[in-house]
């Protein structure tokens, strides 16, 4: 059995997110490495997480720059790593791993080491190699950087199809947004039209996500805009065929996820919109995941949540693979990183608990 976060009962509902994995990280402190150090808001993240004894970072970048950057907002360093890469004392070690990765594919890297000591190129390595628990990236470049760099660098799950993103928000001022003030949303950010395997896929993998931060059975919507058969396009059984193919591999493997589709968002969401449409009263309960059937759907209701409703955003983080990464919009919050880097150290969390004597 893996150990699940237990809910709490939070003082303030906008601190549901950090409630739910405060004290699984104080058991179980990992270490997360943000590839853009240089940054002021990072700095002030990691100081948050240190104070609260959840994490131990990682910074990349030049040394001395973080440095005065620290000095000029009077954070202490003494408990956060900085590195450069370029000067890091692993950095030959990668090189030599990257030539044998190159080589068994059939390939000669003209400049290993100047590829290797990019940042993001670096913190893949770092995590596939065992010298951190996860990468928090995104906030001073573009996601096709960090996505690029841990699909090259870090080894996929077998049994998911596609690597994807999944984005958790809280919204404690809305109206039946989950039943504990937290939704978690898919694919938010790489799979333009994701298939009915990968949407299946994406619906397990993140209901797992959802189990082990909400210590119970999540429900999990596939949406659309039809609600179960009331408009048959493409799209709606898109969504039906997946949803039957993700109940078939729920019992299959006995997971503890519940899942229901297609389904209207009023519907997943809006308990008397259930009672109105659905005559399955277990289908009347909130919901804890939304599956989108695309990349334009899934991007646009959750900028619309945060933009516009003012929902609170962690992630996106990057879902399929063997190690744990996230990316965060150049826009992100203090708050927002230190979220999203608790939410990636728990992720890895649950990863080594499932795979305990797995070799790095």
């Amino acid at each position: 059995m893996t150990e699940t976060i237990q809910p709490n009962e939070p003082d303030n509902a906008a601190d549901i997110l950090k409630s739910r994995l405060h004290d699984s990280l104080k058991r179980h402190p990992k270490r997360i490495v943000f590839t853009e150090g240089e940054d002021v808001r990072v700095l002030k993240a990691a100081d948050l997480l240190v104070k609260d004894e959840l994490i131990a970072p990682i910074l990349l970048g030049d040394k001395a720059r973080i440095k005065v950057l620290a000095v000029k907002h009077n954070i202490d360093t003494k408990f956060i790593l900085i590195l450069d890469p370029k000067k890091a004392s692993d950095l030959s070690l990668f090189c030599e791993r990257l030539k044998n990765i190159a080589k068994y594919k059939g390939k000669v890297i003209s400049d290993p080491k100047e590829l290797i000591s990019r940042p993001h190129n670096f913190a893949a390595m770092m995590v596939q190699y065992g010298q951190a628990d996860g990468i928090v990236s995104g906030n001073k470049t573009h996601p096709v950087t960090i996505a690029r760099a841990v699909t090259n660098f870090i080894k996929p799950l077998a049994h998911v199809p596609k690597v994807f993103s999944a984005v958790a928000m809280t919204a404690p001022h809305i109206e039946n947004f989950g039943k504990d003030g937290l939704i978690i949303l898919a694919d938010c950010g790489v799979n333009p039209e994701p298939d009915v395997s990968e949407l299946a896929a994406i619906a397990i993998e993140t209901g797992k996500l959802a189990h082990h931060l909400l210590g119970r059975t999540p429900r999990i919507a596939m949406l659309s805009h039809s609600t179960h058969g009331s408009m048959s396009t493409p799209s709606s059984q898109k969504m039906k065929a997946a949803t039957v193919l993700a109940k078939d591999i729920i019992a299959k493997e006995y997971l503890e996820l519940e899942i229901d589709g297609e389904l209207q968002i009023d519907v997943a969401l809006d308990p008397s919109a259930a009672k109105a449409k659905l005559h399955d009263t277990r289908a009347q309960q909130p919901v804890d995941v939304l599956v989108f059937p695309n990349l334009d759907a899934s991007h646009i209701a959750y900028k619309l949540l945060q933009n516009v409703a003012g929902a609170n955003c962690y992630g996106q983080l990057i879902m399929g693979l063997t190690r744990h990464a996230a990316q965060v919009p150049m826009t992100a919050s203090v708050e927002m990183i230190a979220g999203t880097a608790a939410l990636v150290a728990s992720e890895s969390i649950k990863y080594r608990q499932l795979h305990p004597e797995e070799e790095l």
